[in-house]
C-alpha cells in the first residue's frame, strides 16, 4: 500500500496524443475551446494582490551547546575552580549540556479580512509558538503583527496590524455553492519568493484528511507549495472561499492535490476570535461511533445513516436530556447526519445554550429530545484525561466460557482480573479471556481485557447469560449480535456476524 504523505505548506510533463487531424483544425479547435473555457486572470490577481500578506515569524529555542569540550585544565588541588570545572564537566558527560539559544524562522501567507481594523487571516501552524511574527504587503511594506486568537482545531488564526496607509481587504464567499470543477485562483507567497499567483479548479470537496475533527476541505488542482499556507483561495468573483493548508505530496512539493480550509467553516470561527480572542462552541457531551451496516440490522434501522452514542458524559447536556448509550442520532436540529464526522461539526458550529432538538433512534423507533447545549470548551478544561493503561497480557484458560459462533472465551469479572487487566470499577459486566485468531470477534479489533457490559442493548453480569443470549438469538434467526464493549475507560458497540 502505497503511504499517504500530507504535508502542511511547506514538474510534470504532459504528453499529448498525436492525432490524425490537419493542423488547421487542431489550431481552430484550439483557439475554441480557449476562448469558450479558459478565463481571464489578469484583471482579478491585479485587485486582489494587495489583499494578501506574507508572513513571517520567529521563535526562540534552546539547544545543547554542540560539539566537545577541551580536556579539563589543571588546577592546583584545593583552587576555587577545581570544584566549578569538575561539575560543569560532570553535568556535560551525565548529559546536561550547556543550553544555548537560537531562533527558527517560518514563512506562510494570510489575507486581510478587515480593512478598518487591520486584521489579518492566516493558519495556526504558520504562527505556533512564534515570538515575533512581521507581515508584509504587496508594496513591500512590512508591519509588526499581534496576534489576536488561534484555534487549533481548525488551523486558524487571526492577526491585526496598526497601518497609516490604507488597506485593501478581500471578501468572505459561500464555500457551499462552489461547484466542483469551477474555477478558482490562489495568491500566496510560496518559499518566500514573493506574492505568486497560481490557478486551477475545485477538484473535490468535504475531503477528510484527518487533520482535525472538523475536516472538510475543498481539495483543488492549484499549484501548493510551501509558503503557501494560509493564503486565500478564491472564486471567480473574488471572494474568499477557502484558506489553503496543506498539500499532499510524496516529495514536499506540489503535485496538483492541496486543500483548503472552506470559508463557510473559517467564517465563523475568524468572527469569534476576533470578538473573544478564542472560539466557543456547542457540546453535547457524547461519545459516537459510525452505524455500520451491521450495527443498523441488528437495531432495525433500514441503513447505516446517524451517530451512535457509544457512551454520555455524566452531568452533560446529553445525559441531563435523557440521551443514553446505544441511541443512534439521526437529526440535529432537523438536519439529517447521513455520516458520523457530520454531527460533530454541527454541534461545533451550534450557539452554546441553544436549545437543539435531536431526533434518535431508540428500540425499533424515532423519539424526538431537546438539548440545552453546553461549551466545549469549558468541559475540556474541567475534564480530567485518565490514563489509559493496558494490562500485561496474560490470561488464564481456567472458568472459560466459549461462544464458538463468536470465537470468544468469557470469564468472570473479579477483582484479580481488574487488577492485572486496569479494568476501571465502574465498568461491569463479563471480561473477555481469549480471542480465536481469524475469528468474527478477532476481525472486530476485540481484545483480551475487554468486557462486554450489554448484549442487544440488555446489561449482562455473567458468561452465562451471554452464552444464553448469543444462542437466543440464533434461534430467532437474527444475523448478527450487539455487544457493548468497554476497553478501560472508552465504549463502543460491536456488531458481531455468525458465521454461516
Amino acid at each position: 500500500m502505497k503511504k499517504r504523505v500530507f504535508s502542511f505548506i511547506g514538474f510534470t510533463v504532459l504528453l499529448a496524443c498525436a492525432c490524425i487531424l490537419s493542423p488547421k483544425i487542431v489550431s481552430a479547435q484550439s483557439a475554441t475551446a480557449a476562448a469558450t473555457h479558459m478565463p481571464g486572470f489578469e484583471d482579478l490577481a491585479e485587485k486582489l494582490l494587495p489583499t494578501v500578506v506574507n508572513v513571517s515569524t520567529t521563535a526562540k529555542v534552546t539547544s545543547p551547546v554542540k560539539g566537545e569540550l577541551p580536556p579539563m585544565p589543571d588546577l592546583p588541588p584545593g583552587s576555587p575552580f577545581e570544584q566549578f570545572f569538575k561539575d560543569f564537566y560532570d553535568q556535560y558527560q551525565n548529559g546536561k549540556q550547556p543550553q544555548e539559544e537560537e531562533k527558527v524562522s517560518s514563512l506562510g501567507s494570510g489575507f486581510v479580512i478587515d480593512a478598518a481594523n487591520g486584521y489579518i487571516v492566516t493558519n495556526n501552524h504558520v504562527i505556533k509558538d512564534a515570538d515575533d511574527i512581521k507581515v508584509t504587503f504587496s508594496d513591500n511594506t512590512t508591519l509588526d503583527a499581534k496576534l489576536v486568537g488561534a484555534d487549533e482545531k481548525t488551523d486558524l488564526a487571526v492577526l491585526k496590524v496598526k497601518s497609516t496607509k490604507p488597506l485593501t481587504a478581500a471578501g468572505w464567499g459561500d464555500s457551499d455553492k462552489s461547484r466542483i470543477g469551477a474555477w478558482i485562483m490562489a495568491i500566496g507567497d510560496p518559499f518566500g519568493l514573493g506574492g505568486t499567483v497560481t490557478a486551477g479548479i475545485i477538484s473535490a470537496r468535504q475531503r477528510d484528511i484527518n487533520a482535525g475533527p472538523y475536516d472538510q476541505f475543498i481539495q483543488t488542482d492549484a499549484p501548493i507549495n510551501r509558503g503557501n499556507s494560509g493564503g486565500p483561495m478564491f472564486n471567480m468573483d473574488g471572494q474568499v472561499i477557502g484558506i489553503n493548508t496543506a498539500i499532499f505530496s510524496p516529495s514536499g512539493g506540489s503535485v496538483g492535490i492541496g486543500f483548503a480550509i472552506p470559508s463557510n467553516l473559517a467564517k465563523g470561527v475568524v468572527e469569534q476570535l476576533i470578538k473573544y480572542g478564542k472560539t466557543k462552541r456547542g457540546w453535547l457531551g457524547v461519545k459516537i461511533q459510525e452505524v455500520t451496516p451491521e450495527i443498523a440490522e441488528s437495531l432495525g434501522l433500514d441503513k447505516g445513516r446517524g451517530a451512535m452514542v457509544s457512551s454520555v458524559t455524566a452531568g452533560g447536556p446529553a445525559e441531563k436530556s435523557g440521551i443514553k448509550s446505544g441511541d443512534i442520532i439521526l437529526k440535529f436540529d432537523d438536519h439529517p447526519i447521513n455520516e458520523m464526522r457530520e454531527l460533530p461539526l454541527m454541534v461545533a458550529e451550534a450557539e452554546v445554550g441553544k436549545k437543539a432538538n435531536i431526533t434518535l433512534w431508540r428500540k425499533g423507533k424515532e423519539e424526538t429530545v431537546t438539548v440545552d447545549l453546553g461549551q466545549l470548551e469549558k468541559a475540556e478544561e474541567l475534564s480530567k484525561s485518565a490514563e489509559k493503561k493496558e494490562g500485561d497480557g496474560k490470561t488464564t484458560n481456567e472458568n472459560l466460557t466459549t461462544i464458538e459462533s463468536l470465537g470468544l472465551g468469557l470469564a468472570p469479572l473479579t477483582d484479580d482480573l481488574r487488577d492485572t487487566y486496569k479494568i476501571p470499577k465502574g465498568t461491569n459486566g463479563v471480561m473477555i479471556a481469549n480471542v480465536k485468531q481469524d475469528s468474527v470477534a478477532g476481525d472486530k479489533d476485540i481484545e483480551v481485557g475487554d468486557v462486554i457490559s450489554e448484549i442487544d442493548q440488555q446489561e449482562i453480569t455473567t458468561p452465562a447469560q451471554v452464552a444464553d443470549k448469543v444462542a437466543a438469538a440464533q434461534k430467532a434467526g437474527h444475523a448478527s449480535v450487539l455487544l457493548f464493549v468497554a476497553r478501560g475507560d472508552d465504549m463502543r458497540f460491536v456488531a458481531l456476524k455468525f458465521k454461516k
